[in-house]
């Protein structure tokens, strides 16, 4: 098959589990023989090799929220747009305060989700042009619903069926005014109307979006994340050393906090003497306030050196802090749709400590590698890593069914053979 990639950007500052999601599901596509081509848009992807050609970043951030903010700047000459659409200009917009994050942007998202009625149909039709110059795909993958405003014109002028991956979109809605946030849910509701099918990553999200973008049987399915285990060590557990690791956005909507407060709980217990905590994703400027206050904290609670800021989470780096960590635990306030830093873990043979929310007892209970924790708080996290780190033989056997887990459920070749059916299905629909 040909298939389409929309995927936006992170840029590379943090630890992007979407991105990390799509690329892995990229060359798993690639791999069983399917001509995959990725469009990025806002931003540089957060491992920039899916592509071979050369595909300019669509939507470029800067560009687009200027446009949006100051009307004059739609009618800015084609080099200026060039400019300002660079690598090295997004890359910069990347770790600025708020462009990961919908505070602020409440009004762009919803001119994107309003597609060729927002602000940014010139672009939309840009994006068009290209598809159909320089390839005509079988099936597009938006990677959210959040990019759903492009479904209409897509499926009118190109006639080619639509497929939307969904996660995490409350995340970013959620979080907006009240007026912005209603109207958000609902385009999203009128764009599904051009979507053939909807893959939610878990059973529990595929319920919860369902619910709120009114998404009827026939088009939902729900494909769980994977990873390719032959790319993750596997290491037992005696030879490990008994660090707690964090991997994922240094944020407190990510449990940062809570995390840290677990760890100096467990300091004061005896037995845990040897126990550091190892944090590592990246953050946006957004964070910066955010990670001074830990840091200060740290530093107050007597434990500055037995906490690791691990600089690099891309590629080695993040193979590296996976070699050093026993635990897991990434405490996110409300939950999560998934979570592909899990497999991560998993894979690797380190079982996961998470609290009882979101998709998390669904994975934990799949993989049998991680137990569950509530409520969501420092001291139920401090005893639920005591209990793992001081019962050996509990941790060696999460350690197998960990790997064993990822191997046979959450394995990305075995998931991408079920996303191509899922396609394959939805085209025979389609004709």
């Amino acid at each position: 098959m040909r298939i389409l990639q929309i995927i936006p950007g992170s840029g590379g500052t943090f630890y992007c589990g979407n991105c990390l999601r799509d690329s892995q599901y990229i060359d798993a596509l690639r791999k069983l023989g399917h001509d995959v081509v990725v469009l990025p848009m806002y931003l540089p992807l957060f491992e920039n090799k899916q592509n071979s050609k050369d595909i300019p970043v669509f939507y470029g951030a800067i560009s687009i929220y200027l446009k949006q903010l100051m009307p004059i700047f739609r009618h800015a000459p084609a080099w200026f747009d060039r400019m300002l659409n660079s690598k090295p200009m997004l890359k910069l917009a990347a770790g600025m305060a708020g462009s990961t994050d919908a505070k602020g942007l409440e009004e762009m998202t919803i001119s994107m989700l309003k597609g060729e009625h927002g602000q940014q149909n010139e672009e939309l039709s840009r994006m068009i042009e290209w598809i159909r110059d320089h390839y005509q795909p079988d099936v597009i993958h938006l990677s959210n619903a959040l990019l759903s405003g492009l479904a209409p014109r897509v499926q009118r002028e190109l006639g080619i069926p639509v497929v939307c991956s969904l996660q995490d979109e409350d995340v970013w809605v959620d979080i907006m005014k009240p007026r912005f946030r209603e109207e958000a849910w609902q385009l999203m509701r009128e764009n599904g109307e051009f979507i053939d099918g909807f893959i939610g990553v878990s059973q529990f999200f595929s319920g919860f979006l369902q619910d709120r973008l009114a998404i009827p049987d026939h088009k939902l399915g729900t494909i769980h994340l994977g990873v390719e285990p032959s790319d993750y060590e596997y290491i037992k557990t005696e030879n490990r050393p008994l660090n707690i690791g964090y991997l994922s956005r240094l944020c407190q909507e990510n449990g940062l906090d809570i995390l840290v407060e677990a760890f100096i709980l467990l300091k004061k217990k005896a037995g845990f003497e040897q126990v550091k905590l190892i944090l590592t994703g990246g953050s946006t400027g957004a964070d910066k306030r955010f990670l001074a206050s830990i840091r200060k904290r740290i530093r107050d609670a007597g434990v500055i050196d037995e906490v690791e800021f691990h600089p690099d989470f891309e590629n080695d780096g993040r193979m590296e802090f996976l070699r050093n960590i026993a635990l897991l635990s990434v405490p996110v306030r409300k939950g999560e749709a998934f979570g592909v830093y899990l497999l991560e873990a998993l894979a690797s043979g380190i079982p996961v400590v998470q609290p009882a929310l979101g998709a998390f007892p669904e994975i934990t209970e799949i993989s049998g590698g991680g137990i569950t924790y509530s409520p969501n708080n420092p001291e139920a996290l401090a005893n639920a890593l005591a209990a793992l780190l001081a019962d050996p033989d509990q941790l060696h056997d999460r350690s197998r069914r960990a790997r064993a887990g990822v191997e046979r459920h959450f394995n990305i070749n075995t998931q991408a053979d079920k996303l191509v059916e899922f396609y394959q299905r939805i085209n025979k629909t389609d004709q």
